[in-house]
């Protein structure tokens, strides 16, 4: 099929491309929408709790076997754990990018079976759990009670009991979890009660065992001859504190009875009081929802707010239901901006098209080209399961420019025809279509190519090439098809020739127009030219520029800040607290009080909760709190004091005299699922196996050392070895004497003071655990073991003080290990003006200086990614350049003049490089992004230039004459691309509001990188077209003859 079939049928052309569009709009309407693609890898959560111990004991009898177990399971990155003086022990493993999330689970399950044997029968007795823990929160909602009316139990259960079942059951939801501890029966015993009745903590677990247990009695009359059956039904287990109350624990022949009641006080209460959690100074309940992996965000939130809404009409009165944190406000707040970015380079672009062309009607042929481009693509995306995300829409905003360059191609060159003197618009196309179809397809398979190579790396920024590149590169390849199928029938059928003053009729104001551009374009050509001999007579010029630009390039390529993605203001500010080592829960919450008063003056802050008892750097531990603020809208806060960054400096400010704690805030990180906050992070580690005081001495060393380094504002930890205990020794020779074991001691410590989780209850239609503990009154200090008693083997009971002594150390709240070494966790932030590639570069050489033989440190998170994703870029653009160099010699059979063409190359990336520079931007994976197109771009407007030069030059031109005419012809075409594509990427240079460091960075750097890159094209192409050619005909002259006597 000729390209004159589509210009003869025109009605064909049409219906390509309306099905093209019809494809796109009902993929459109069918694609996901969320805020990135699954950028961050899967992560599992093993998480196991052995009530009572201590964080060393935890580490020692459960992480240590699960870790082993779990080590080297497939595709397994790396892994993380964490021990805490409150029994819960956790392990986080990390797996490679693409790994299938629920296939980790399964191995990760398989190797924690393996493993229980080992555990001790109190944890497998809770279960150990698995779980995929999802990477991205769509939403943080808080129920408080506003009057104060209800405690912080009743809010957290009635979350529970008539909340979190309905928000689980939407689609997409991947789990809720709420802050803060179930129902469960208190046992709270009374050990000197206990004592005179000759009871230890053990018989009343036995008791429990025995009485609060379901079964199963059968029927009477089953399979009989009588009239009824009647079905046995046991009470069951027990509900209220009343019947706990009446469990019998001993009865004597004279018909005393001792009940349960008699020797502990029951209430229905939390399963922990290890935190306490406040929403606006409110009593309240903090929940987090994660989406599973490929749902769609926007759609969740939606369902959440509807069902919020609902459950609002009933919520008993005095508790309100709210948002904390919504990824949906900042998605939308920067897809609308992304939107209009779009629409105004749209009308930009055609604005800049008009100008060129002074016809409407010509107009109109590039226009439809971007529409049927961009809506076509959407097609493809859904083909390939991608979503609408910010890539693939920043994508669409890059490539308006390059979509409208193969439709002015065709218009311009039909245009030339008529310039020429041909007065039929049908026969103009057709002499315009083949002096330029090979250019169109060259050109975009140039452009499609650079492409390809991203899209095979893998990791993070794989992910980020992927998206970007191919959407592009589709849309591209559309616009081509499009080029040579509707474009040139449009033009056959709309476009006319300019009136002439020589046909006497009036001019109508395009054509007078027209004619004004073109007596003032035609000068600006003759200059031009002039200017291209100049090089062409003074070719070290050209090569001067050449070796210049490629210094700068290198220069700027090592001095310009690195980052993975820029950081955005995205509502929400998180703060760490941490009290001195030791602090009870009770005066941890007296500090966040303090905390709490200072931050409700600052304006900018809508609503936010107050947990104390859990933070985000050091999980579960008393002497920790957090606080998740909610800021205004974005357009409420427009002012420059009142960005994220000044709010954070506000924080800070306000709280400095509070010298009880110690603060550490930070914005939402951009990209979710790599921990929670931006900044660097990384442990510290000991691969000696040394003890932790020494691994903790170098580690404050490195963290002094890092916090003196002008790239690092603040370096820190939440670890510390400053936690006042007690160590337990047991006189085993005493035991011996009083006829008892160790354990039997160690079994009335654990259940009166660590408390025991001894058996279940039914009720609000859920299960729920029953604790025992001794009442919180009989295990202030250690005087009160003198009060605890033991039974021993002639039945008298002994304290176990007699058995026991307790020497004050100092330890660890929690023990963190990494890849199965004792580690120390180390968070910062790079200082201000300073990217996180800057801090990066900083730890090495401080880590190089302070820490010892033995001792390491390894990346986590997004750090890690950023450590292995930046040495990939100068690899990809290498590809790239390569790509490109061989589709070239494919397709002009020579191996030097594609050399002219590469060669434009380097005076775009240093002009890209040179305005980041000027605008303070780091190199980051969207910069990256626009470079990898500018590299497409320039090699595509080279080509026009190139080719129409060698064919001038296959028709007996002389080689200075090729090149001056092939650039006084193609000066339009090339001065029209690049300045679609500088205007139309103008809006992202000028962003504001949400996701506005996003639009700089590639708007900048693509923008300048194709006004150096043009002008470089322009007077340096031609030259290098003149050396290559020469050298290319000097080198390969044989097959020019023979190729001429052919023609002959």
């Amino acid at each position: 099929m000729k390209l004159k079939t589509f210009i003869d049928r025109p009605i064909l052309s049409c219906v390509i491309s309306v099905l093209i569009l019809m494809l796109g709009i009902i993929g459109l309407t069918n694609l996901p929408m969320e805020q990135y693609p699954d950028i961050a890898p899967p992560t599992i959560m093993v998480s196991a709790t052995y009530t009572g111990a201590n964080a060393e004991t935890v580490q020692k009898s459960v992480i240590a076997p699960l870790e082993e177990a779990i080590n080297g399971v497939e595709n397994m990155t790396y892994m993380t754990s964490t021990a805490t003086n409150n029994g819960s022990a956790s392990i986080t493993v990390y797996f490679s990018q693409g790994t299938d999330p629920d296939m980790a689970t399964i191995n990760t399950k398989n190797r924690v079976s393996e493993a229980e044997g080992v555990l001790p029968a109190e944890v497998t007795k809770i279960g150990v759990t698995v779980e995929k823990r999802q990477n991205s929160m769509v939403k943080i909602l808080a129920l408080y009670s506003e009057d104060d009316s209800y405690d912080q139990n009743f809010v957290n259960n009635y979350f529970k009991i008539n909340v979190e079942p309905r928000l689980s059951r939407i689609t997409g939801v991947g789990n809720v979890n709420v802050m803060g501890g179930d129902y469960a029966m208190r046992i709270w015993m009374n050990p000197q009660v206990m004592a005179q009745y000759g009871l230890v903590p053990s018989d009343v677990t036995t008791l429990l065992d025995e009485q609060n247990i379901e079964a199963a009695t059968g029927t009477l009359g089953e399979d009989s001859e009588n009239t009824f059956q009647y079905t046995l039904k046991y009470r069951g287990r027990y509900e209220t504190e009343e019947e706990f109350g009446n469990m019998v624990i001993k009865a004597l022949p004279s018909g005393e009875v001792l009940r349960l009641k008699d020797i502990a006080r029951i209430e229905l209460g939390a399963q922990t009081y290890s935190y306490n959690s406040q929403i606006a100074g409110h009593p309240g309940a903090t929940c987090m929802i994660s989406q599973t992996a490929g749902s769609n965000a926007n759609e969740i939130v939606k369902e959440v707010d509807k069902l919020v809404e609902e459950i609002s009409k009933d919520l008993p009165k005095g508790l309100v239901l709210t948002d904390l944190m919504s990824t949906k406000d900042f998605l939308d707040a920067s897809i609308h901006e992304v939107v209009k970015t779009l629409v105004e380079a749209i009308i930009l672009v055609i604005l800049v098209v008009y100008f060129f062309l002074q016809s409407v009607r010509s107009t109109i042929i590039p226009s439809i080209s971007i529409i049927v481009s961009l809506i076509g693509t959407f097609a493809f995306l859904y083909i390939a399961g991608f979503s609408l995300n910010l890539l693939t829409l920043f994508a669409l905003v890059l490539v308006i420019g390059t979509v409208v360059d193969d439709a002015i191609v065709v218009v311009e060159a039909v245009q030339a025809k008529f310039d020429e003197g041909y007065r039929s618009p049908y026969k103009a196309t057709i002499a315009a279509m083949d002096g330029i179809s090979a250019a169109i397809v060259t050109t975009s398979l140039v452009f499609m190519a650079v492409f390809i190579p991203t899209s095979f790396m893998g990791g993070t920024s794989g992910v980020f090439y992927t998206q970007f590149g191919l959407t592009m590169a589709v849309a591209v390849g559309i616009s081509a098809i499009n080029a040579l199928t509707l474009s040139p029938a449009l033009c056959a059928l709309i476009m006319t020739p300019h009136m002439d003053e020589t046909t006497g009729e009036k001019l109508s104001f395009s054509s007078r127009f027209h004619q004004a551009f073109e007596a003032s374009f035609n000068r600006l050509v003759l200059k031009y030219k002039n200017g291209v001999s100049f090089f062409l007579h003074r070719r070290w010029l050209a090569w001067i520029a050449l070796a210049a630009a490629c210094v700068l390039l290198v220069f700027f390529l090592r001095t310009t800040k690195t980052g993975l993605v820029p950081d955005e203001d995205m509502g929400t500010v998180f703060v760490n607290v941490t009290t001195p080592p030791g602090s009870s829960l009770a005066q941890t919450k007296k500090s966040m009080e303090q905390i709490d008063e200072r931050i409700r003056e600052i304006p900018q802050i809508k609503l936010y909760s107050n947990v104390s008892g859990y933070s985000m750097m050091g999980g579960q531990a008393a002497s920790g709190g957090m606080l998740i603020i909610k800021l205004k809208h974005w357009d409420e806060r427009t002012r420059p004091e009142d960005n994220i960054n000044a709010v954070l400096a506000q924080i800070y400010a306000r709280t400095a005299d509070i010298k009880s704690a110690k603060l550490f805030a930070f914005a939402q990180p951009t990209i979710t699922g790599y921990g929670m906050g931006s900044g660097f992070e990384l442990y510290v580690q000991d691969r000696a196996g040394g003890d932790v005081n020494s691994l903790q001495k170098y580690c404050q060393d490195f963290i002094a050392a890092l916090n003196q380094r002008p790239e690092i504002s603040m370096a820190y930890t939440t670890f510390d070895t400053k936690f006042p205990q007690y160590m337990v020794e047991v006189d085993a020779a005493k035991c011996k004497r009083a006829g008892i074991t160790v354990s039997d001691v160690l079994g009335v410590l654990s259940g009166f003071i660590g408390g025991n989780y001894s058996s279940n209850l039914n009720r609000f239609s859920k299960l729920y655990r029953v604790m025992i503990q001794a009442d919180k009154n009989y295990r202030l200090d250690k005087e009160s073991l003198n009060n605890m008693f033991v039974r021993t083997s002639s039945g008298e009971m002994a304290p176990i003080g007699q058995f026991l002594t307790l020497t004050k150390v100092y330890g660890a709240e929690t023990l963190t290990r990494f890849n199965m070494y004792t580690s120390i966790p180390v968070n910062g932030m790079p200082a201000e003006g300073y990217s996180t590639g800057d801090a990066i570069n900083a730890i090495a050489e401080v880590a190089a200086q302070t820490l010892p033989t033995g001792y390491g440190y390894e990346f986590s998170g997004i750090t890690r990614e950023e450590t292995q994703s930046s040495s990939n870029t100068v690899i990809i653009f290498v590809i790239c350049i390569l790509f490109v160099y061989l589709i070239l010699c494919a397709l002009y059979e020579s191996m030097f003049i594609p050399m002219a063409v590469i060669l434009s190359v380097p005076f775009g990336l240093m002009g890209s490089f040179l305005f980041a520079k000027c605008f303070g931007l780091e190199n980051n994976i969207y910069m990256q992004t626009g470079l990898i197109m500018l590299i497409g771009l320039l090699s595509k407007t080279a080509i026009l230039l190139t080719e129409y030069a060698s064919s001038r030059r296959r028709q007996g031109m002389s080689i200075a004459q090729a090149a001056i005419s092939a650039a006084g012809v193609r000066l339009r075409p090339i001065l029209m691309t690049a300045l679609t594509m500088i205007i139309g990427l103008f809006p992202l240079i000028v962003a504001s509001g949400a996701g506005a460091n996003e639009n700089r960075s590639l708007g900048v750097g693509a923008v300048g990188g194709m006004l150096v890159g043009t002008l470089a094209l322009l007077f340096v192409v031609p030259v290098l077209f003149m050396v290559f050619q020469v050298i290319e005909e000097r080198v390969m002259p044989k097959r020019r003859i023979e190729d001429d006597d052919e023609e002959r």
